[in-house]
């Protein structure tokens, strides 16, 4: 077997990632707290990290591109292949039978976004910092999405060893695979068919409401509002949206990426004050253009989940979350004051 493969299941048709050839990747989990490791144990403290390759990208914190000197000397966040990658590109998307089950080669690309110090988290940028980290995001999506045999781009953040965080320092991962994952494409459909039902998008209707009635709303600049669902699937789940309805994460403007950056700061730093810093995972949902036919009226958006919670019987056989506290009092208690 490669470094991984995709598996599809017979009877659900959802694929599924078996990448053995990560066994080696270090862990470093620990279950107290969100406490800093030592910058001396720390594999990304140095310009091209512990790979020691040319980074891919390298933004100042005015997110201006960086080259040569500069780039070693004054660099905020670089781009870098994953040194123990999920996917890798040098194979051939190719699909096999193995009894009932199809399986294809783990063709896709691993990269992770560093930023460079150690102990200030997505938290503590300030505006400027955070629209830099954003413009890192889009050129990298925007560069990895047409790429052949790419179907879809997943961007994400872990923090925190409850969220599946190995390395403390700040860092974000984006992968580029050859299939779209189960919960995008259910995300598309009931956008699609929502639109079919009613003639409306699905998503421009929920802001719209939720917008309206105030209670749930966390913050909103110019272009971005942030708000906990109300049917929430965790316990203070926000979701971050831009107001003008527009399916790639690729389109967005430089206006949009900045208040995109300022949104997402606010909103974890309140997560941070109110909740003690837990553990959260937050990610991106985008129709790229391999898709985007399918996808003329969905709207992407970044889903923030706190680790506030375990999931028992019930949550592990149904998929269901009961979340204990309603999404009303969760905005209230995040709401705070504009920073």
């Amino acid at each position: 077997m490669s470094i991984s493969e995709f598996r599809k299941h017979p009877v659900s048709g959802e694929w599924s990632v078996v990448a053995s050839g990560r066994k080696k990747r270090p862990h470093q989990f620990a279950k107290e707290k969100n406490l800093p490791t030592p910058r001396k144990d720390c594999p990304f403290e140095e310009y091209g990290s512990s790979s020691h390759v040319e980074p891919l990208l390298v933004l100042g914190p005015n997110g201006n591109v960086l080259v040569d000197g500069p780039a070693q000397r004054d660099w905020f966040v670089q781009v870098i292949p994953n040194k123990f990658p999920a996917f890798v590109p040098d194979i051939d998307v190719k699909d096999h039978k193995v009894g009932p089950y199809t399986v294809r080669s783990g063709y896709g690309y691993h990269e992770v976004l560093i930023m460079r110090e150690h102990e200030r988290h997505w938290r503590d940028y300030t505006k400027r910092e955070a629209a830099a980290i954003f413009r890192a995001y889009q050129m990298r999506y925007q560069e990895l999405a047409p790429l052949p045999g790419v179907k879809y781009v997943a961007l994400f953040h872990n923090f925190g060893p409850d969220a599946g965080a190995s390395i403390y320092h700040p860092h974000s991962q984006i992968m580029a695979i050859p299939v779209v994952p189960r919960d995008v494409h259910r995300s598309y459909a009931g956008s699609e068919r929502y639109y079919d039902e009613h003639g409306r998008y699905a998503h421009s209707e929920l802001i719209r409401w939720e917008r309206r009635k105030g209670e749930r709303i966390v913050y909103e600049n110019d272009t971005m509002v942030v708000y906990c669902p109300f049917a929430s699937r965790a316990t203070f789940e926000m979701r971050l949206f831009p107001k003008r309805r527009t399916a790639d994460f690729g389109d967005a403007t430089e206006q949009e990426l900045a208040d995109a950056g300022d949104a997402l700061a606010h909103v974890l730093r309140q997560l941070a004050k109110k909740l003690g810093n837990p553990s959260f995972n937050f990610f991106m949902h985008t129709a790229t253009q391999a898709n985007m036919e399918l996808q003329k009226h969905y709207h992407w958006h970044i889903e923030i989940l706190p680790k506030v919670s375990i999931w028992a019987g019930f949550e592990v056989g149904t998929g269901i979350e009961i979340t204990t506290v309603d999404p009303a009092e969760a905005a209230a208690m995040l709401r705070g004051r504009k920073s």
